[in-house]
């Protein structure tokens, strides 16, 4: 249930900066609408309500005394309302009063716009009883008047007693508060995006992608800008050095070595000179992993990467081996963006340990939210879990002995991690289902 709100908010609700600076313009803008239109309607719709419709009213009582004061009069009265004030009634005598009060259900629920009229006439004519209803689609009211000398029957527009202008001006009040939503929309999305640069800027330098960057937007974007080119470049410069370094340091060790390996030669064979011999090999395999080592920082360009062919060809390079493998994946893995020699070297480092210990070996490739995994399985001895953060460790390795069985100097798995981590993913170490290492390298796309 948690997860199913969890996502529900996500979902509903982002965690974004510019969703969130929307809502605080938004909801206050909200807010001040419904105030002012609410304050709007209490105050100067009721009073221009009852203005109209004691005007009306008011025309009415008049139309209702002069007519029975003078009888005669009532066709030119008829044709001054029509032309003067858009309104006609009739006088209604005998039995046709009653098939005119009956016909008066219609519109009976519509009292917010009948009922200031109705009380304006109930004062006109206290003794008299009055009925007013609308008609024809609402676009007329009609008001009955029982007076001595019959029923009067007036027919006017709603406009009559309903300023329709109200309608507009909320309409108005609307419009351009939506309009200026939509400019202040416009605008922060202009200043989020810089942001939104800046971040994905970033993301892609954790993930060794080196994104061009020119910083703009707001003054304070542009600080944070310039200052993340000023760290992304002191970075880059100390691992410069840092490879410059281990790469002079090991190529001027090999001299000396190679100088010392001539001169054990040239010596009579023993035993002392054969450890000598051996110890100098050692030392230039270590040197070589030195290299390895300082490749895997190079200035290798960033290229698409299709990694089902890259681990095919690694796999391939073992196949005449005595271990058993397989590889699967699924049809939805995609390429990535990455370093492919180092990719490869990392790679490769993980698969040839598993085949140093192990026989039977398992290669995994598929794409999962939005990374892809790849697991390599072997039926070895494993590692054991307090040991297996010690061997990401440069020359670190459970075999002390480090026999030439093996092979190896401990700098495999350090360079793998170190490749991974500087594309963003992250390697982990488990139990495999084949009975021991599993090696899971997740790598975002």
């Amino acid at each position: 249930m948690d997860r199913v709100l969890q996502y529900l908010k996500l979902k509903i609700f982002p965690n974004t900066l510019f969703f969130r600076t929307m809502l605080m313009i938004f909801i206050p803008l909200i807010l001040v609408q419904v105030v002012s239109v609410i304050a709007f309607f209490n105050g100067n719709w009721e009073k221009v309500g009852r203005r109209l419709s004691d005007n009306l009213s008011n025309n009415i009582a008049v139309a209702v005394e002069m007519t029975s004061q003078n009888p005669d009069m009532l066709p030119e009265i008829q044709k001054l309302y029509e032309s003067s004030y858009g309104i006609k009634f009739e006088l209604i005598t005998g039995e046709r009063q009653l098939a005119v009060k009956a016909d008066t259900h219609y519109g009976k629920e519509y009292k917010i716009v009948t009922g200031f009229l109705e009380n304006s006439l109930h004062q006109k004519f206290p003794n008299a009883i009055t009925t007013v209803y609308l008609a024809n689609g609402r676009d007329d009211v009609i008001v009955l008047v029982e007076a001595p000398n019959g029923l009067y029957r007036f027919t006017a527009s709603t406009k009559n007693i309903f300023s329709t202008s109200i309608f507009g001006f909320v309409a108005w009040m609307v419009g351009t508060s939506l309009l200026l939503f939509l400019v202040a929309t416009l605008f922060l999305r202009i200043q989020v995006r810089s942001i939104a640069t800046l971040a994905q800027v970033a993301e892609d330098f954790g993930k060794g992608i080196n994104t061009p960057f020119k910083p703009y937007g707001s003054s304070e974007v542009r600080k944070a800008g310039i200052a993340f080119i000023k760290m992304k470049e002191r970075i880059q410069k100390q691992i410069s050095e840092r490879t410059q370094m281990l790469a002079g340091v090991s190529h001027d060790l090999r001299t000396p070595l190679t100088r010392m390996k001539l001169q054990l030669a040239m010596l009579p064979e023993s035993p002392d000179n054969k450890e000598f011999i051996d110890d100098i090999g050692e030392m230039e395999k270590m040197l070589d992993g030195y290299l390895a080592f300082v490749s895997g920082e190079g200035g290798e360009k960033n290229t698409f990467i299709d990694m089902n062919e890259l681990i095919l060809s690694i796999i391939n390079k073992f196949r005449n081996t005595k271990a058993m493998i397989r590889y699967s994946t699924n049809d939805q893995v995609s390429a990535i963006q990455g370093r492919e020699q180092a990719l490869k070297r990392a790679v490769t480092n993980i698969i040839s340990n598993a085949f140093a210990y192990g026989k039977n070996i398992a290669v995994g490739l598929e794409s999962n939210n939005n990374k892809l995994e790849i697991t390599v399985d072997d039926d070895g001895p494993g590692i054991p879990a307090d040991k297996r953060e010690d061997v990401f460790k440069a020359f670190y390795r459970l075999d002390e002995s480090r026999n030439k069985e093996t092979g190896g100097v401990g700098l495999g798995l350090s360079i793998a991690r170190d490749i991974i981590t500087s594309h963003g993913g992250k390697i982990e170490l488990t139990d495999s289902e084949l009975g021991g290492l599993r090696v899971l390298i997740s790598i975002p796309l």
